[in-house]
């Protein structure tokens, strides 16, 4: 009978095991850290500096009561007691030089049994796995979203919630690019130019990079917009910032844009090269046609509704959820790695006390 039974090995899972390590724990996973080793570019984007509910998708009230009891400061104070240096490459942003400083620290510090398995099903203080079964008084599901299948992602975290009649809201991929409509083709004819916009969708306005792809439009800012978008229409200002020109010149000669956006942009308008003072302006409306789908979001939208667990991430079968399985999902720049450490932080606050 292990003390914590912890099913997954991603960023909450290893960072709850790394707190208990005084306690007996079997962590159950199909592999270690997986997508913290790839994400960021190989040096793991694991917070950032401006941290608040409204960087997420999700109930607000029940992030701010998380982020009371572990912040992205306190994620900064740990990680500096255990001597990981981290660096804000982007703005706001912080990185390891590499994610392997994040990995090792797990595997030099993580003492607990480890077994490489799949977990088939949870059966009262059981769990059964295609390698026998095992019981322990606690168990913590931690095994994401179904984002990135080849990182050995898996909707069981879904299916026990569902098991134990807990709600879920539909799962739908995010932090993806959007596929277009025949009408926004030309998109595809500027594949690789990348632009800084302002994305609206809904109520929101978000600034950063677009890049045109042969499958439609990505970029950080487009990521971002499919956090919040469901269906409908969006609007893109490719040219958000004020621009001086002279109003009797042509369009090509007066903006920073490269000359085969503007000749792209004119020709979707059914425009020539006319006067600036004749252009309606830059601000573009569509619906896409869809993202690109779950094997290239980097996230999982939707999820275990977060009315089904406590502060503690305690659901009333007294399963714990952690990190991307629940219904809260942050924007690009480490909110996502600080979800997955927070919620496992409240956790282990109560899993504390409980043992």
């Amino acid at each position: 009978m292990y003390e914590v039974i912890i099913i997954g090995g991603g960023a909450s899972g290893l960072f709850l095991a790394s707190l208990l390590r005084d306690k007996r724990v079997l962590i159950v996973t199909k592999n270690f850290g997986a997508k913290i080793e790839v994400s960021g570019g190989g040096k793991c984007n694991i917070t950032n500096k401006s941290l608040s509910p409204h960087h997420y998708k999700g109930n607000p009230n029940f992030i701010k009561k998380v982020f009371e009891k572990f912040n992205n400061r306190d994620l900064l104070n740990w990680l500096d007691r255990n001597d990981l240096k981290v660096r804000e490459l982007k703005p706001n942003q912080y990185f390891f030089n590499s994610s392997k400083t994040i990995l090792n620290f797990f595997k030099n510090s993580i003492k607990h049994k480890i077994i490489y398995a799949d977990v088939l099903d949870i059966e009262g203080n059981e769990i059964i796995t295609n390698r026998g079964k095992f019981r322990g008084k606690n168990i913590v599901v931690a095994t994401g979203g179904v984002s990135f299948k080849k990182l050995g992602a898996t909707d069981f975290a879904f299916r026990i919630a569902e098991k134990f009649n807990l709600k879920v809201n539909p799962l739908k991929p995010a932090l993806v690019g959007f596929t277009v409509q025949p009408s926004e083709y030309w998109f595809k004819n500027l594949s690789g130019i990348s632009l800084n916009v302002e994305v609206e969708v809904g109520k929101r306005k978000i600034k950063g990079d677009a890049l045109f792809s042969h499958r439609g439009i990505t970029g950080p800012a487009i990521l971002n917009a499919s956090l919040f978008w469901e269906k409908g229409k969006i609007k893109i200002n490719f040219l958000p910032q004020r621009v001086s020109h002279n109003p009797k010149k042509i369009v090509s000669t007066q903006l920073p844009l490269p000359k085969r956006f503007v000749k792209e942009y004119l020709k979707a308008l059914n425009l020539k090269d006319i006067q600036m003072k004749k252009l309606p302006s830059f601000v573009y409306e569509f619906a896409p046609a869809g993202t690109f789908g779950f094997e290239k979001a980097e996230v999982t939208k939707g999820g275990i509704d977060t009315g089904e667990v406590n502060e503690f991430m305690r659901s009333e079968s007294g399963i714990y959820f952690l990190g991307e399985c629940l219904d809260v999902t942050g924007m690009v720049g480490g909110y996502n790695f600080q979800w997955a450490f927070s919620s496992a932080f409240c956790a282990y606050l109560d899993l504390k006390e409980r043992l």
